[in-house]
């Protein structure tokens, strides 16, 4: 028990912080610090370990940043819209949206026939909350093809309209995307877009509608998209306060 003392505290330690930082279910927490070195442990093997998958992101960003200085590098000799286009998607990748959205606008420049740049400008545009920014790139990708990444590109559109409270542009185009498109984004978007539009009681429809969805995900993928879950647990809290403050 001497030498288990200090090992078992920093397990738990370990537990808790992983549990801070990627915030999976509530009831972790009391089974992290009422179930000791043995609750810690198992949520280890249940949460942490599966969790290794996922830092292959992290490994890959070393490699992106090396593409990234080879691509500047080659920009200053050739200035091409390919290269800009894939030092664009590099520096999105990175969260670097606003070198992102730069890249693009020199890829444009050289060539404006590829939506795809204009999608990931958008994208660039979204992470940076720039929503009206967004909107004509995503209008443009959108009107050539409504399916465009598999209808995720519509109900970005419909996402942008609602932050910029164009709530009947907003609901033509999530009304296309929510009838083809069930990932925990475009769910989560059209909730918030009914709360935006005062439909309280639609939006807390939906954010059933994602809390099922998680369900039926394999466990890989609800890690993937737990932030999305996240957001709507945020959400339904929201609802639930409006409702009994009204």
């Amino acid at each position: 028990m001497h030498y288990f003392y200090p090992w078992g505290l920093i397990v738990q330690g370990v537990a808790l912080f992983h549990f801070v930082k990627r915030r999976p279910e509530n009831y972790w927490f009391f089974i992290i610090i009422f179930g000791g070195v043995l609750g810690a442990g198992v949520y280890v093997v249940a949460e942490m370990i599966p969790d290794l998958g996922l830092l292959k992101g992290t490994f890959d960003g070393f490699g992106r940043r090396s593409r990234i200085q080879k691509l500047e590098t080659q920009i200053i000799d050739n200035p091409s819209a390919g290269n800009y286009e894939e030092v664009a998607e590099l520096y999105f990748d990175q969260k670097q949206y606003g070198n992102a959205r730069e890249a693009c606008n020199h890829a444009i420049s050289a060539r404006s026939d590829s939506p795809y740049t204009f999608y990931l400008r958008a994208k660039a545009a979204l992470g940076m909350e720039d929503y009206a920014a967004a909107i004509p790139d995503l209008e443009l990708v959108v009107g050539k093809d409504v399916k465009f990444d598999y209808y995720r590109a519509a109900g970005l559109l419909g996402d942008a309209y609602a932050r910029t409270r164009r709530m009947e542009d907003a609901e033509r185009y999530f009304a296309v995307a929510t009838q083809f498109s069930t990932t925990p984004e475009t769910l989560y978007n059209y909730a918030n877009y009914l709360k935006l539009a005062g439909r309280q009681e639609e939006s807390r429809e939906w954010t059933k509608k994602l809390n099922a969805k998680k369900r039926t995900l394999p466990r890989y993928m609800q890690r993937v998209e737990r932030s999305w879950f996240r957001k709507g647990r945020a959400l339904e809290k929201e609802l639930a306060a409006k409702a009994v403050s009204s």
